[in-house]
């Protein structure tokens, strides 16, 4: 039996009926792994941490997920959640609508400066939307412009033609669907009435009506009993009164009680099947929790089989060492939030200074009101009446906690809350306390981090020394190169170096070529790393990177380096790609190259210079009409990681690249389309997913349209 790979309608509708009960969970962050599986993590005042997992690639689900079952969080967020993180950071959880009877779910979030909604498609290609109140589109992961809807940035969200709803259809109606059909009862339910093949034949099943009777045999005692089973199926849904279960496959060796363990999970339904009758099933209390345990088994249980270790007893270094590379950038940005943290609370009590005649006035205000017993209620009315009167203590109390004996105030744009018990020093000491206390678990962080490092050191050199004794399994002494390609398992090296935050690439001949994403970097590498026997290269277009083919490495003793021709044309070509000439739909321009000792801040006399930009004298070597070209590569040996640069030094060293041109796709859509075919081409998927993410892909990629150029 197939495994099942996304949720049904009406796994939807029930999912939408619990997910109802954890309305008012507050935000805490958002994540994005690869393309397809955001992840929200919420808080709940009664339950504590929620999960909300949402994917729509393969497979398509949306649920609750156990904390310790979360995926560890990627090491530098995309873009994408940059801005959920801002649009939800603090929002409140304002429940979730399925649309129509179809597999789209619209979550609904609440915050003071505005409402967010994200829009998932659990169908097709799969897609998220995340709107705002009017349901403009802020962001989504894939761009769709169709004749029949729209789904792009600034655009209002559309959502798909409406389809048939049997959860609302009255009797008449039900018989007028089928009546209207001229084929089988079955395939009408599954497409007329829209339940899907699955449940299609449950309906039957459970009505006792002949599948395969056609439309025009079947009689009025069968669209009575197949109305009374949709009946009975949408008042479950409604109610809530399900009972989950996770079905197993026991062909595979499982019998009976032990097919939980032999079997592999197959479905996941909100109430039992008749047509699973003959399957093993787990019971569970809620269905967020059946689904939870189906998709977290979802991978290790994959049709395509395959196991998590090699079967020569060798240890899976890799994944060990993954492992602790995710803890470390997991310690990592721990100990950046603690920074953040410490900074904030700081901020907050020299806020508390500077404004310390208006923080006084709300705290006296506070304490003469409670002296005379006046209830935290009033207090607040009283702060509401003042700031409609434009009294400017009053404005800035945003919030009065009785509860805590808390007052909330805005001070210049920055939150701070302040015990009217205490006076404005004392409360600025609690601020300062804290970001000391903060720093104090930064210092044990950094520890841990220490601690981490030194177990992974350790990691490889095991894996190393397992190496060398395990030579006979690398190529033969003829050289014979590995198909990384067709191989089941790829191992990950990674070791990050000091130039890739700036443009980048190696030359065919071995060179390293760099240049600035803006203007800031255009300055570092001009005044930082550009040394004599270095070579210059910019172009008169607008918006160019300050490129500089490097003679020698950072910590090398600069010197003349007679440059072939191949790596001066290929740092060219890089410099007219990376410029406005891409963005512009160009597909060539002119490039000069200088040394660096023509490279000068100084401007001449009454001129300006710009951040970014330099002033160039003396003689320039042109290099006329030079091409774009950009290819995107995924290499194995020496380091794992996404490639990216002229076709001509990024394909000799990548097992696999993609040559890219001017073109109509935006720069984030054609990272996806380049990371779906990347996926195409590996046999281990995860390899792609843990070096070629759709946002590193993007960081090779010209600013504008781009297109795949035709094989």
């Amino acid at each position: 039996m197939d495994k099942k790979r996304e949720l049904t309608s009406v796994d939807c509708a029930a999912l939408v009926r619990e997910l109802g009960a954890y309305e008012g969970a507050k935000v805490d962050k958002a994540y994005l792994y690869g393309e397809d599986l955001l992840r929200l993590k919420l808080r709940d005042f009664e339950r504590g941490r929620l999960e909300l997992l949402v994917e729509v690639g393969d497979p398509k689900r949306a649920h609750l997920s156990a904390p310790e079952r979360v995926p560890d969080a990627p090491g530098r967020p995309p873009n994408f959640a940059m801005m959920l993180r801002n649009r939800l950071s603090g929002a409140d959880f304002a429940g979730v609508d399925q649309f129509e009877f179809d597999r789209i779910l619209t979550f609904h979030f609440e915050r003071e400066d505005g409402d967010t909604h994200i829009v998932a498609e659990l169908f097709g290609d799969g897609n998220v939307a995340v709107c705002d109140d009017n349901y403009e589109v802020l962001g989504c992961l894939e761009t769709v412009r169709l004749k029949s809807r729209t789904v792009a940035p600034g655009a209002l969200y559309d959502y798909p033609s409406s389809r048939f709803n049997p959860m609302s259809v009255d009797r008449e109606g039900f018989d007028a669907r089928m009546d209207g059909s001229d084929t089988d009862i079955v395939r009408t339910l599954a497409t007329q009435l829209n339940f899907g093949g699955l449940w299609a034949e449950e309906l039957c099943t459970r009505a006792g009506v002949e599948k395969t009777k056609d439309i025009t045999e079947a009689e009025e005692s069968d669209y009575e009993a197949l109305y009374r089973e949709l009946d009975r199926l949408r008042t479950v849904l409604r109610s809530g009164e399900f009972d989950p279960r996770v079905y197993y496959d026991d062909d595979e060796g499982g019998e009976g009680e032990d097919a939980e363990e032999e079997g592999r999970r197959v479905d996941v339904t909100p109430i039992p099947l008749e047509e699973h009758e003959a399957l093993h099933s787990e019971q569970f209390s809620n269905f967020n929790d059946a689904l939870d345990d189906y998709f977290f088994h979802f991978e290790e249980e994959s049709d395509t089989g395959g196991s998590s270790g090699a079967d020569d007893g060798r240890p899976d270094f890799e994944e060990e060492i993954a492992k602790y590379e995710r803890i470390i950038a997991q310690q990592e940005g721990a100990i950046e939030s603690f920074e953040e943290d410490a900074r904030d609370e700081r901020e907050k009590a020299e806020l508390l200074y500077s404004r310390y005649d208006l923080v006084d006035d709300v705290i006296s205000a506070v304490r003469n009101a409670r002296a005379e017993d006046t209830p935290w209620d009033d207090i607040a009315a009283r702060f509401e009446e003042g700031a409609d009167r434009g009294i400017e203590a009053a404005e800035a109390v945003v919030d009065v906690d009785g509860a805590k004996g808390t007052v909330t105030l805005d001070v210049e744009g920055t939150r701070v809350t302040v015990d009217p018990s205490m006076g404005v020093e004392k409360n600025a000491d609690r601020l300062y306390t804290e970001a000391k206390r903060i720093e104090e678990k930064k210092e044990g962080a950094l520890e841990a981090i220490e601690d981490t490092r030194e177990q992974l050191a350790d990691v490889k050199a095991r894996k190393e020394e397992w190496s060398a004794d395990d030579a006979p399994e690398e190529p033969d002494e003829e050289g014979e190169d590995v198909d990384w390609l067709t191989r089941g398992s790829v191992p990950v090296r990674r070791d990050e170096q000091w130039y890739e935050r700036f443009r980048w690439f190696h030359t065919s001949d071995g060179f390293l070529v760099i240049g600035g994403r803006n203007a800031d970097q255009n300055e570092e590498i001009v005044k930082k790393y550009m040394e004599k026997g270095d070579r210059f290269f910019h172009t008169q277009a607008h918006g160019a990177p300050a490129t500089v083919l490097k003679a020698t490495g950072p910590s090398e003793a600069s010197k003349e380096v007679d440059f072939p021709e191949s790596s001066l044309e290929e740092a060219a070509q890089f410099a007219i790609s990376y410029s406005s000439v891409w963005k512009d739909g160009h597909f060539s321009g002119d490039v000069y190259m200088v040394e660096p000792n023509q490279v000068s801040k100084t401007p001449e006399s009454g001129e300006y210079v710009e951040k970014g930009s330099f002033v160039v004298r003396g003689d320039r070597t042109y290099f006329r009409d030079t091409p774009v070209g950009c290819a995107v590569g995924i290499a194995v040996e020496p380091q794992s990681q996404v490639l990216g640069g002229p076709p001509s030094a990024v394909e000799s060293r990548t097992v696999t690249s993609i040559a890219v041109e001017p073109g109509q796709y935006a720069q984030n859509d054609i990272a996806k389309i380049l990371y779906r075919e990347f996926r195409s081409r590996f046999t281990d998927q995860t390899y792609v997913r843990k070096v070629a993410s759709p946002d590193k892909i993007q960081e090779f990629l010209p600013a504008g349209g781009s297109r795949m150029v035709d094989e």
